[in-house]
């Protein structure tokens, strides 16, 4: 590969790597400790935010217009009323006013709930933005940053009714062990997030989970407790219930779902809320209930398999999934025997999606009804395999770090020392070839952290031992380099010859001695687990990461200094000139 082209490959990876590393770096040292801890917060808590920000902007404001003041808004403590505001005045192809008061943002909507809807959403939208900078941002694990522990009760009353008949206790300690199985293949996808899963008593599961303690990440892991379920919809039933409801807003108690007037409800058939995602991505009701069969037609434990795909007509997300042998059968017979009849996917006992049956359907069909993000995570349970025991978590904390802030200046301390340690002994050693050791050293971090940051892998102590671990491997890398050089420059040869030459006969012993420590690593990370695979990943970045600098980084640098910089000499050892 000519120098062009190897500069190019260099300028590219290290501009991926600066990409994926940007939210990391913004997030950590870029963003105030205020805007972290409502990032961290539940939707819900995001959602009280930003409208209590709201209610208090427009009650100033409007106490302000009502005072006559005809003085310009602080651009600073009403940033986001004047946001607002202005784009209402542009939605409306309104000329904007000389002045921005208080009167001049509240005429700018229709009415008070408006402005309540647009300042609020700009709250929100910005605390959203932070949360998401967050997930895309390197995340420290339990041993370093703390995280959340949640106690999950399996429950054997609800299995024991599913299989029909009383369960025995291994049929128990089968159904916790199995669900701690696929909890386990939904949380540890790279190793490197180290969660604590493990049996509680007979029928309870903990869970550790490292991060920021949000009770969010827990609901996505076990998603609605695995409960989905296709139910037929009465139309006419739901029809008259609606019609109920609007003449009688008391007419159902909304804990229970019973209706009072209990002619409207059929035999066999339960009340459900309809829900739909809010501008929070919280479930918000929709003001609907559906009335529909009490027992499921189709349970979601029959899927096989599901993909998130996007719709190719309408563009929505939908999720296309596939059924065992038996829920094949089942669902055929259902279908065929509901031609035309809605058709309701219920999680959790609340409907999100109702579909019309146009046809009968086997082995596959699709589910539609989800935002594009809540796609995903279902079509991640179903494939996950469903859930043995429906899964219930009764208890949600947050927990601190087992070494805690000492950990991080202790793994930081760490890498510091030794990279120190080991350029200081290049430069000594080496001289002026040792100011290039360093230089790919910086990169070989630069791009180890990069690959961490792009995979969303956790970064633990284990891993920062791998990451140290590799420095010492990619120096020996420039060791081999500067000693091959040396052996040229001894025979004779010049500068660049030695360096083309240098460079090509250590290709192959670095080469080699990086595949093994990848082979290795390999191997360690698909037989170990925990700490042992965390510490197998990182080496396993690293080692790629070392071969790419001492190959192409340190080999550039050196052609640099060769055809820029004219230098005729190498300073390489005390004893060439």
């Amino acid at each position: 590969m000519n120098k062009t082209k190897r500069f190019l490959l260099v300028l590219a990876v290290v501009g991926v790597a600066l990409a994926f590393l940007w939210p990391t770096i913004n997030w950590y040292f870029l963003t105030p400790k205020a805007d972290m801890a409502l990032a961290l917060g539940t939707r819900e808590q995001i959602r009280e935010y930003a409208r209590s920000m709201a209610g208090t902007d427009l009650k100033e404001l409007t106490a302000a217009a009502a005072a006559n003041n005809d003085q310009a808004l602080d651009p600073v403590r009403y940033k986001v009323a004047l946001q607002a505001g202005q784009a209402a005045w542009r939605a409306a192809k309104k000329p904007e006013p000389k002045i921005w008061n208080a009167k001049a943002v509240l005429d700018g909507f229709n009415s008070y709930g408006d402005a309540l809807d647009a300042v609020s959403g700009i709250y929100r939208d910005k605390v959203l933005a932070l949360k998401s900078r967050h997930g895309r941002a390197i995340q420290l694990g339990l041993d370093l940053s703390g995280g959340m522990s949640v106690v999950i009760q399996a429950d054997m009353d609800a299995l024991a009714k599913k299989v029909g008949h009383p369960l025995s206790a291994a049929d128990k300690a089968d159904a916790v062990n199995r669900a701690i199985e696929v909890l386990n293949s939904r949380i540890d996808k790279f190793g490197l997030t180290e969660p604590s899963i493990r049996k509680q008593g007979v029928d309870q599961i903990y869970v550790e989970l490292p991060g920021a303690a949000d009770p969010e990440r827990i609901n996505s892991i076990i998603m609605g407790r695995g409960k989905l379920a296709f139910h037929i919809v009465n139309p006419d039933a739901t029809a008259k219930l609606n019609d109920y409801l609007r003449n009688t807003p008391n007419g159902i108690d909304d804990k229970t779902l019973q209706v009072k007037d209990p002619s409207i409800v059929p035999a066999g058939y339960v009340v459900r809320k309809e829900f739909k995602k809010d501008s929070y991505g919280l479930d918000e009701f929709t003001g609907r209930y559906e009335v529909i069969t009490a027992e499921p037609g189709l349970d979601g434990t029959h899927i096989q398999s599901a993909q998130a795909v996007t719709d190719p007509l309408t563009g929505q997300p939908q999720i296309d999934f596939t059924l065992d042998k038996a829920g094949g059968d089942i669902f055929y017979k259902l279908t065929s025997a509901n031609i035309k009849k809605p058709m309701a996917v219920v999680l959790d006992d609340r409907v999100r999606s109702v579909a019309t049956i146009q046809s009968p359907i086997t082995e596959s069909g699709q589910i539609t009804g989800f935002n594009a993000e809540e796609a995903q995570n279902l079509a991640l349970l179903l494939r996950s395999a469903a859930l043995p025991v429906e899964l219930i978590p009764i208890n949600q904390q947050a927990i601190g770090a087992s070494l805690g802030e000492d950990a991080v200046h202790a793994g930081i301390f760490a890498i510091t020392i030794a990279f120190l340690l080991v350029i200081g002994f290049m430069l000594l050693y080496y001289k002026g070839a040792g100011i290039n050791t360093a230089i790919a050293e910086i990169v070989n971090l630069f791009i180890m952290v990069g690959v961490l940051s792009a995979f969303g892998l956790t970064l633990t102590l284990p891993s920062i031992a791998g990451f140290v671990l590799t420095i010492g491997i990619s120096v020996d890398a420039n060791v081999l380099i500067n000693e091959r050089i040396k052996e040229e420059l001894r025979l004779g040869k010049g500068r660049a010859a030695s360096i083309k030459t240098g460079f090509q006969k250590a290709f192959w012993t670095i080469f080699d001695s990086h595949m093994t420590n990848l082979i290795s690593a390999l191997f360690l990370a698909q037989l170990g687990s925990g700490p042992i695979q965390g510490f197998a990943v990182s080496l396993a970045i690293g080692t790629i990461s070392s071969l790419f600098t001492s190959l192409f980084v340190s080999h550039l640098i050196f052609d640099f200094e060769t055809d820029v910089l004219k230098m005729k000499s190498t300073s390489i050892s005390w004893r060439l000139k």
